[in-house]
C-alpha cells in the first residue's frame, strides 16, 4: 500500500478534547483556589478582599453545573469552544489575582496551565491566542492590581523592575513551555497515527492472503457439483431429443467452461497458499514481480555458505516490507536495482540497491520516521513530490517486527546509489509466521 491509499485518513487530523476533560480541570482549580483562600485568610489571618474571590469562584462553579447539565461531558467539543472556556480559566484567574496582589502573587504562573492544555489538545492559532490573551492580562495585572495578602500594617510594594521581570518570566515560560508540549504531542500524534497506518497496511495484506485461501477452498468445494453437471449433461445429451440437445450442448460447454475457470484459481492459489512453506528465492521472486516492466532491470543474486536455503511461511509484513523498498529503489534507479541474498547458519541477509543518486545526508539521519517523504514525482524525474512519508515507517515496523535489522546507507564514492540492509537471525526467520500468532 502507498502513501496516496492512507493519505485520506491520516492526514490533518482534527483535534478534539472532551468536555468532561476541562470541567475536571476546571473543578480542579475551583477547590484549589477555595483552599488558598481558606489557608490565607484563616490560616495566615492575612487581610484581603475575601468575598470578591469567592464570587468569581462560585460563578466558575455555575458555569461548570450549567455545561455539565446542557451538554453531554463525553462529547468531544470544537477547538474553538475548548478554547473560549480555557480563555475563561484565564480571566477567573486573572480576576483572583486582581484581588490578591497581581503579579506579586506566586500564583501568578498558574497562567501557564490553560495554555499548555491549549498547546496539547488545540491547533496553533488557539495556542498562541490564548499565550497572547495570557500575557495581556498578566501585563494588566503588573500595573493595577489590589496589594498583596501579608503580615503587617504596611503592604508589600515590590519594585516595579522586579514585577516586569516576573512578567518577562511568564512570558517566556508561557512561549518555551508550550512549544515544548506542542512538540512532544505532535510528534506522539504524527506517531500513533503512523503506526494506526502500519497496522491498517498489515490488515489489508492479510485480508487478501484469506482471500487467496478461500478462493482455492471455493474452487475445491464447486469442483465436484460441477464435474456431476458436467458428466449428466454428457449423458443426456446422447439420448435427447434434437430440440434439446443443442440446449444440454450448451450446459455441458459452460460446465466444462467453469471446471477450467476454478481450475486456474485452483492453481494460482496453490502456487501461494496463505500457509504455504516457501524458499527465500521464492519470497524475493514474490516481492519483486510487481516491479518488473517499469523500465528499470531488476537483478537477483543469491549466495550460500554451506547451508540449505532457508524456507519461511509466507509473511505479508515480509512481503510488504521489501515490496516498499523496492518500490522506492524503482523509483530513485536511473537503469538498474540489485536485490543480493545470503545466508549461513545464523544469519539471513537481503541487500537492496540501486544506482540512483543516493539519500540526502539529512533525510538519511531520520529515515524511517513517520511523515519524512523523499518519492520522486512521476512527471519530473528531476523533483521529489510531496506525501505523506508513512511507506519507508511503515514497512520498517513491520519487517523489524519480524526481527529484522533495518539499516539505511549510501554507496561508497565513487560509486552512487542507496542500500537497504535486512538481517534476520536465521532461527527467528524460519519461525516468522509462528512467533508473530505468538506476540498476537
Amino acid at each position: 500500500m502507498s502513501d496516496d491509499l492512507i493519505s485520506a485518513d491520516f492526514r490533518h487530523p482534527r483535534r478534539h478534547v472532551r468536555l468532561d476533560t476541562i470541567l475536571r480541570l476546571r473543578w480542579l482549580a475551583a477547590l484549589g483556589q477555595l483552599s488558598a483562600i481558606f489557608v490565607v485568610s484563616e490560616g495566615l489571618e492575612f487581610d484581603f478582599a475575601v468575598m470578591p474571590c469567592i464570587v468569581i469562584i462560585a460563578v466558575s462553579g455555575l458555569v461548570n453545573l450549567a455545561l455539565q447539565i446542557a451538554f453531554n461531558p463525553m462529547q468531544r467539543m470544537e477547538p474553538i469552544y475548548a478554547a473560549l472556556l480555557l480563555a475563561l480559566n484565564i480571566s477567573e484567574l486573572a480576576g483572583l489575582l486582581y484581588f490578591t496582589g497581581g503579579l506579586q502573587n506566586p500564583f501568578a504562573f498558574l497562567f501557564l496551565g490553560p495554555v499548555l492544555i491549549s498547546a496539547t489538545a488545540l491547533p496553533t492559532r488557539m495556542t498562541i491566542s490564548l499565550g497572547i490573551f495570557a500575557a495581556g492580562c498578566a501585563a494588566f495585572l503588573g500595573y493595577s492590581h489590589l496589594p498583596l495578602p501579608w503580615a503587617g500594617e504596611e503592604p508589600v510594594a515590590l519594585p516595579r523592575i522586579y514585577l516586569v521581570g516576573v512578567w518577562l518570566s511568564i512570558l517566556l515560560a508561557i512561549g518555551v513551555t508550550s512549544l515544548y508540549t506542542f512538540q512532544v504531542t505532535e510528534e506522539a500524534r504524527k506517531l500513533a497515527d503512523a503506526l494506526s497506518a502500519a497496522e491498517l497496511v498489515l490488515e489489508r495484506e492479510q485480508h487478501l492472503t484469506q482471500l487467496d485461501g478461500l478462493a482455492a477452498a471455493a474452487a475445491h468445494e464447486l469442483g465436484t457439483p460441477l464435474s456431476t453437471i458436467f458428466l449428466i449433461s454428457r449423458e443426456l445429451e446422447k439420448t435427447a431429443p434434437p430440440e434439446m440437445a443443442s440446449d444440454l450442448r450448451t450446459l455441458r460447454e459452460q460446465a466444462q467452461r467453469c471446471r477450467e475457470i476454478l481450475g486456474k484459481i485452483a492453481q494460482l492459489s496453490s502456487a501461494g497458499a496463505p500457509f504455504d512453506r516457501m524458499p527465500l528465492s521464492t519470497l524475493i521472486e514474490e516481492a519483486v514481480a510487481p516491479h518488473r516492466d517499469f523500465g528499470i532491470a531488476i537483478k537477483i543474486r543469491l549466495a550460500q555458505h554451506g547451508e540449505p536455503e532457508p524456507v519461511v511461511m509466507r509473511n505479508p509484513a515480509i512481503l510488504y516490507g521489501i515490496g516498499n523498498i523496492l518500490e522506492n529503489a524503482v523509483d530513485f534507479a536511473r537503469t538498474a536495482v540489485e536485490v543480493n541474498a545470503w545466508w549461513n547458519a545464523e544469519t539471513v541477509q537481503i541487500v537492496v540497491s540501486d544506482d540512483g543518486p543516493g539519500i540526502k545526508p539529512d533525510v538519511l539521519r531520520r529515515i524511517g520516521e513517520p511523515y519524512l517523504s523523499r518519492r520522486r514525482s512521476a512527471d519530473d524525474p528531476n523533483r521529489e513530490r510531496s506525501g505523506l512519508g508513512l511507506g519507508v515507517f511503515i514497512a520498517r515496523t513491520l519487517l523489524e517486527r519480524t526481527g529484522a535489522k533495518v539499516e539505511f546507507r549510501n554507496k561508497t564514492f565513487p560509486d552512487h546509489g542507496a542500500i537497504v540492509q535486512l538481517s534476520w537471525p536465521r532461527n527467528r526467520f524460519e519461525t516468522i509466521e509462528k512467533t508473530e500468532e505468538t506476540m498476537a
